[in-house]
C-alpha cells in the first residue's frame, strides 16, 4: 500500500515547537523506508500517527488514497503491522498464543491460525515444534524480537511499521535480525516504515532514507544520493565520512554495470559468479582477495549478463561522484 503524508503537523499542548512540522511526503507501495534523525526530532510521532496512535493537529495521512481519519482506530491498526523495542509481547501468553492475537480478533479459522503460526515461525527461523509453546521468558532479546516481527506479520498487513526495533539488541544479533527483514521484505513485498537514529542501519536497510530534523524533513533520498550529496551541514555530520568504500557498500552490480548485448548469454552452471544484487564492496574485496581479472555477472535465472573487474567498478564509482556532485 501507498502512504501520502500531507501537510501533516503535531502540535503538543503547552509545547511551543511542533513534534511534526507541515510534513508532505509520498511512500510507494513495496519500500522499505527508514526514517533517521537524532531523538526528539519528530520520526516516532510520524510513525504513530500512520496507525492513530496519535491524530494529526491538522494535516492528512492517506493509505492507498484514503484518509485514514474516517477509518475506526482499531480496523486500522489491525491491517497494519507495528513493532516496537521492546517487542511488546504478552508475558502472560505462549508464543503461539501472542501471534495469534490479531488474527483471532479477525475470527480467522483455527487451522488457518495454526497453520500460519506455523509459516511465521520458519519465516522469523525459528523452529515452530521448539517455540510454539514456550513463554516469552524463556526466550533471549533475539528470540523475543523476531517472534515480534512474527505477530506484525500474523494477519498478513501490507505495512509495517518498526520503532527503533533492534535498539537493545547486542550488534551481532542486530546485524542478524536486519538480515532476516531484509529477507522477509525481498519475498513479502511490504510497505515498511522504520524508524532508527543509527546511521549503518538505516544506510544497511533502507530503500529511501528519510531525515528529519526538529520536526521537518531536510532530506529524502537512497542511501548513496545521501551519502554523497547530504542536502546541508546536519546531514553532513550525521551521515560522517564519504569513503570511497562505504560508499561501494550502498551501490549494488546491477547499479554500476553496462549490460551489452553482446555480453549476454546462457545459463551459467560454474563458479565463482557474480549475482546482479550482490554490493559492490563485496565483488570489489573479492576480486581483490582471489585476484581474479573479472568475473562473470548472472541475473536471477544465473543466465549471464556481462562481465565484471576491478577496473569497471573504479571507473564506475569515479563517474557517480561526479553526476552526484553535479546534482
Amino acid at each position: 500500500m501507498s502512504i501520502e503524508y500531507k501537510h501533516v503537523l503535531k502540535q503538543y499542548p503547552g509545547v511551543p515547537v511542533p513534534a511534526v512540522d507541515k510534513v508532505s511526503l509520498s511512500i510507494k507501495e513495496g519500500e522499505l523506508i527508514v526514517f533517521l534523525g537524532p531523538s526528539g526530532c519528530g520520526k516516532t510521532t510520524l510513525l504513530k500517527m500512520t496507525n492513530r496512535l496519535y491524530d494529526p493537529t491538522s494535516g492528512t495521512i492517506e493509505i492507498d488514497g484514503i484518509d485514514i481519519s474516517n477509518m475506526q482506530p482499531e480496523i486500522l491498526r489491525r491491517r497494519i503491522g507495528y513493532v516496537i523495542q521492546q517487542n511488546g509481547l504478552f508475558p502472560h501468553m505462549r508464543i503461539e498464543d501472542n501471534i495469534a492475537v490479531v488474527p483471532r480478533l479477525l475470527e480467522w479459522n483455527e487451522k488457518v491460525i495454526s497453520d500460519r503460526i506455523d509459516e511465521l515461525l520458519e519465516m522469523v527461523r525459528l523452529d515452530p515444534k521448539s517455540f510454539r509453546k514456550r513463554l516469552p521468558s524463556q526466550l533471549s532479546g533475539g528470540q523475543q524480537q523476531r517472534v515480534g516481527i512474527a505477530r506484525a506479520l500474523a494477519a498478513d498487513p501490507n505495512i509495517l511499521l518498526m520503532d527503533e526495533p533492534f535498539g537493545a539488541i547486542d550488534a551481532i544479533t542486530r546485524l542478524s535480525l536486519q538480515d532476516e527483514l531484509l529477507s522477509i521484505q525481498r519475498r513479502t513485498k511490504k510497505t515498511i516504515l522504520f524508524v532508527t537514529h543509527d546511521v549503518d542501519e538505516a544506510f544497511r536497510l533502507a530503500d529511501q532514507i528519510v531525515v528529519m530534523q526538529s520536526g521537518k524533513i531536510v532530506q529524502y533520498d537512497t542511501p548513496y544520493a545521501i551519502i554523497t550529496n547530504p542536502a546541508n551541514d546536519f546531514v553532513s555530520q550525521l551521515v560522517g565520512d564519504r569513503d570511497i568504500y562505504r560508499r561501494m557498500n550502498l551501490l549494488k552490480i546491477s547499479d554500476i554495470i553496462v549490460v551489452r548485448d553482446e555480453d549476454k548469454g546462457a545459463f551459467v552452471s560454474t563458479n565463482p559468479v557474480v549475482h546482479l544484487t550482490e554490493s559492490v564492496k563485496d565483488v570489489f574485496t573479492r576480486l581483490v582477495e582471489t585476484r581474479s581479472k573479472e568475473l562473470i555477472v548472472v541475473n536471477q535465472m544465473n543466465c549471464r549478463v556481462g562481465i565484471i573487474n576491478i577496473e569497471t567498478i573504479l571507473d564506475q564509482m569515479e563517474e557517480h561522484g561526479r553526476n552526484y556532485a553535479k546534482s
